[in-house]
């Protein structure tokens, strides 16, 4: 699969040994590179990060590999995707709200011509492409998958659907669209699961991979623990009754064991229970056992994920790939709060949680379990939104069992893989000009050093803005009934990551500073006042 014996490979062929030279460099030899993603999956989620759910095969790779403690997404689905396949905030790729067209180039619902992709990036540098999974970053036949650069595609283009078959779930639309390379896909009717699915697909382009000799780039984005609540039986089975419990007890549970792990400093403390949840023995005892089947399903969902990945590392290892395999894994928000069942205009079932005659989700309690030590959730911006359990492994230069505390964000990854590549970054593409890359490479954090970070990291998501600058967060939320900004808040998340501790009266010059910085920013990336769209 390697081409390890040529002298050196550049962007555009072979760099010729000079004659004079006594014995010949050796190359670097470019690593595959694997890249998970889960979705709707919170900080504490997975057994490494602090979780009771099974993980074993996550937990041996964050084991021999490093772990971030402080990685961020931003903070919702679709943005998240644009900006790390591009390394653009998603406002410079086109993505900054949802899929729907707002009216203005950083909102148009899809990936711009002034952005590269993962895919049309490490196919340029000489890489096989592949991706199973959700792509959610635009539906117009030029910007699906095969269109962006990825050699092979099996998955879902849009945002969610049924684990079990392609039916609607909301009543004002049609069924989710599925393609298998360029074609539309349907599921077959019996025995079909969609995590697993992914995965087969993925495999089958590892077997293909067999065939050739140069390194490959996968992209394989699961859409498990997005709701809606659908997994298999003895899956489920594993978690019944574990969760009778309640959510207070797991977030302590969990807080404590994250904390021996040193994944949180001492100083942080586990913020009170979200203001949507109730407290758990004022409940019913059928309440009390709905909600348990709730987070069973969840935590099945997880299960299965893991034991898909484990699959994709006995394949590398079978095929004599692992040691020279990068593998990251990330989700791509935090855990959500949305409830779904017979809601709104989400489908009417009646099925129990969990089967595929269900539409359900694990909402405002457990979301608040899965973000663990964190306020808030999927869509804002203050840390139970944005923080993503992180992982790298790769064994050829990863030393393992390392935790990293510098932050990190995933408009990095398109920097680092290009890093680890050799490989480079395009001025123009398609006759288009493209837009720099906004990330920095995380390849010296891997080994233990310090990254050469010398900008902020951003957000924006429908009216919730933030900004890091070392250890200082600056943040606010949008009041959507009011349709209106909050006011700003300033935390020190050195000694106060989950954001109870508001230094913005206390911190007045810091606070005017960073918000100038702040605003310099927005208007750089183009993003445009929630309070402006909303007026649209």
């Amino acid at each position: 699969m390697q081409i390890k014996k040529l002298i050196g490979i550049g962007l555009t062929g072979l760099v010729l040994q000079p004659a004079q030279a006594a014995e010949p460099a050796k190359p670097a030899i470019r690593p595959n590179i694997l890249l998970i993603m889960a979705d709707d999956m919170g900080y504490s989620d997975i057994g490494c990060f602090g979780s009771e759910i099974k993980t074993p095969n996550l937990d041996k790779l964050a084991q021999q590999g490093v772990r971030f403690s402080q990685f961020y997404n931003a903070s919702r689905c679709c943005p998240t995707r644009a900006s790390l396949l591009t390394g653009l905030y998603q406002h410079q790729a086109g993505v900054g709200d949802m899929v729907n067209d707002l009216g203005v180039p950083a909102y148009q619902g899809y990936l711009n011509t002034t952005s590269v992709t993962m895919g049309e990036v490490m196919k340029m540098n000489g890489y096989n492409t592949y991706m199973s999974g959700k792509w959610h970053v635009g539906n117009r036949p030029e910007t699906l998958p095969r269109k962006r650069g990825f050699d092979r595609y099996f998955g879902l283009i849009d945002g969610a659907g049924s684990y079990f078959e392609r039916i609607p779930y909301r009543t004002n639309q049609q069924a989710p669209r599925m393609m298998l390379d360029d074609a539309d896909y349907d599921p077959p009717k019996q025995g079909f699961y969609f995590t697993n699915a992914i995965t087969d697909y993925a495999l089958q382009f590892l077997e293909e991979e067999k065939q050739k000799k140069e390194p490959f780039f996968m992209y394989l984005a699961y859409t498990a623990p997005h709701w809606p609540l659908h997994a298999l039986p003895d899956d489920i089975a594993k978690y019944r009754g574990k969760y009778m419990k309640g959510w207070d007890v797991l977030r302590k549970e969990r807080f404590e064991r994250m904390k021996k792990m040193g994944l949180i400093e001492a100083s942080c403390q586990l913020s009170p229970r979200d203001v949507n949840s109730p407290e758990w023995d004022s409940l019913s005892p059928e309440d009390q056992k709905m909600w348990d089947l709730r987070m069973a399903v969840y935590a099945a969902m997880i299960d299965r994920l893991d034991q898909n990945i484990g699959r994709m590392v006995a394949q590398l290892e079978s095929m004599g790939e692992l040691n020279n395999t990068l593998i990251i894994f990330l989700s791509d928000n935090g855990g959500c709060h949305e409830g779904t069942k017979n809601k709104g205009n989400y489908i009417r079932t009646t099925g129990e949680t969990g089967t595929s005659d269900s539409f359900d989700a694990y909402e405002f309690p457990w979301a608040n379990v899965s973000n663990t030590p964190f306020r808030m959730h999927k869509h804002w911006v203050h840390e139970g939104g944005i923080s993503t359990p992180f992982i790298a492994f790769y064994p050829e230069q990863i030393r393992g069992g390392k935790l990293v505390h510098q932050p990190g964000h995933i408009t990095d990854l398109m920097t680092t893989f290009i890093d680890y590549a050799g490989g480079k970054y395009p001025e123009t593409f398609n006759g288009n000009p493209i837009t720099p890359m906004e990330g920095v490479s995380l390849k010296a954090a891997f080994s233990g050093k310090k990254m050469k970070r010398q900008q902020p990291i951003f957000w924006e998501h429908e009216g919730n803005r933030a900004m890091r600058d070392a250890d200082w967060k600056l943040v606010s939320q949008y009041n959507y009934g009011q349709k209106k900004f909050m006011g700003w808040e300033l935390y020190n998340l050195k000694t106060d990551r989950s954001e109870l501790n508001d230094l913005s009266a206390e911190q007045t010059d810091r606070k005017e500073q960073m918000i100038q910085v702040y605003e310099n920013w927005a208007g750089r990336v183009g993003v445009v006042s929630k309070e402006k769209l909303d007026k649209q």
